[in-house]
């Protein structure tokens, strides 16, 4: 044998040896973590993928394809008209991979029977094909026995709550195709939506769903958001921009959407945020999805202040008649505070308080951060607007060195205010 053979042979089984324990070491390494996959259908992928992605324990979750045959799995193909019902057609999954030591396959497959409705065939809502059907593709035994229990205890609760059979086909995967780089987080890129919620409201452990009391909703205005049992991006964005700062007199309410026992509501639950203004009891109007705060603030003043005075001085910059009922009102309160009358957020303080002889409200200052200024050229003059930084509504204008000892005159119109005494 020549040397050069033997240095074939000996680097030849040293990169065998090297790949054999790399593959050791990795295939050890997942074994150790506990690291598993499963692909699972629930009807569109965009609010599974994140709400899969939000639970502890979860690596990673990717949105894809899977179950098909016969065509190339693209959100084009699948979505054709003419494979609505085809049974061949691939349906809409999340790939998750997650930690079974953190999170275990039982848990996970509680998470996805709990948030959609498995009795529905080949849909989910209003998303209707066999590319929404209800599946769960395993990649070993246990989960395929994990899944077809649980399958069969969830039927029992189902059944108990009067919802049909359950249509979840249970199977081994096969193979899986990730979707288009646009549908992967994409509720991420697409901020102004809503997240799909079709729960049925039935849970495995009926012990971790409170008792929620309605009673104070039945009586007056209120505000109720239907919130998202799961993580909602929207949701998140709706309770950051606008619910977290909100401090307005018409109470605002979370609920989910299967503990509204009580209120009579026609807007369809099943998409999250959802806003309802309610009046005793019964809804008034509703809103499917995110609102901005500007949307949120108009809508709220049509509920709250309908057709009158106020209304038109918020959102048509209009001006109150000189001397009005309400300057009246606001002229000699004690001390105080007026707030927006939409969000309650404080705008001036009595303590600022002057008597201009105008007619109107007049301060020569607001509270700190509370007002925006904007150029106003309408009617040929020149003049500087002032609206409410929290709800954006008109307020009145600034007159600068107008006020007592060269100080600036904040003019304000009272229909747009409330007042808060002192304490």
């Amino acid at each position: 044998m020549t040397i050069k053979s033997m240095l074939l042979i000996l680097l030849t089984s040293s990169a065998m040896m090297t790949a054999s324990k790399v593959y050791s070491q990795d295939t050890m390494q997942n074994a150790t973590q506990h690291i598993e996959t499963i692909v699972l259908g629930s009807g569109c992928f965009w609010g599974a993928e994140k709400r899969y992605e939000a639970l502890d324990g979860v690596i990673d979750a990717v949105s894809g394809y899977a179950d098909g045959e016969g065509f190339k799995a693209t959100d084009k193909n699948i979505t054709r008209q003419s494979r609505r019902f085809d049974d061949n057609n691939y349906a809409e999954v999340v790939k998750v991979t997650y930690n079974s030591n953190e999170i275990t396959t039982e848990s996970l497959l509680k998470h996805y029977f709990e948030n959609h409705d498995p009795t529905q065939l080949n849909r989910q809502g209003n998303d209707v094909g066999t590319q929404y059907r209800s599946t769960i593709l395993t990649s070993n035994e246990q989960q395929q026995q994990t899944a077809i229990e649980l399958k069969q205890t969830y039927q029992v609760k189902l059944t108990a709550a009067g919802y049909g059979t359950i249509v979840t086909k249970i199977k081994p995967l096969k193979k899986f195709y990730a979707a288009e780089n646009y549908h992967q987080d994409y509720l991420k890129k697409n901020p102004n939506g809503y997240c799909p919620d079709h729960s049925t409201g039935v849970v495995f452990d009926s012990t971790n769903k409170p008792n929620v009391d309605n009673s104070a909703l039945l009586t007056n205005k209120q505000i109720v958001v239907i919130d998202a049992k799961g993580y909602c991006p929207y949701c998140e964005k709706f309770k950051k921009e606008v619910a977290n700062n909100y401090q307005g007199t018409i109470p605002m309410t979370f609920r989910y959407a299967d503990e509204l026992d009580g209120l009579t509501i026609k807007t369809p639950t099943w998409a999250t945020p959802t806003l309802l203004f309610i009046e005793n009891g019964e809804e008034v109007y509703g809103r499917q999805g995110y609102v901005s705060k500007d949307e949120f603030y108009k809508a709220l003043g049509a509920f709250k202040l309908g057709d009158s005075e106020a209304f038109r001085v918020a959102f048509h910059a209009r001006t109150d008649s000189p001397y009005c009922k309400q300057y009246d009102i606001f002229k000699n309160t004690p001390e105080g505070v007026f707030i927006d009358k939409l969000s309650g957020a404080p705008l001036f303080d009595t303590r600022d308080r002057f008597n201009s002889g105008t007619g109107w409200l007049s301060f020569t200052q607001a509270v700190k951060g509370s007002v925006t200024m904007h150029e106003d050229n309408s009617y040929g003059m020149q003049r500087i607007e002032l609206k409410s930084k929290s709800s954006g509504i008109h307020l009145g204008h600034l007159f600068p060195g107008e006020g007592p000892q060269g100080k600036d005159r904040y003019c304000i119109n009272a229909t747009v205010l409330e007042f808060v005494p002192a304490e």
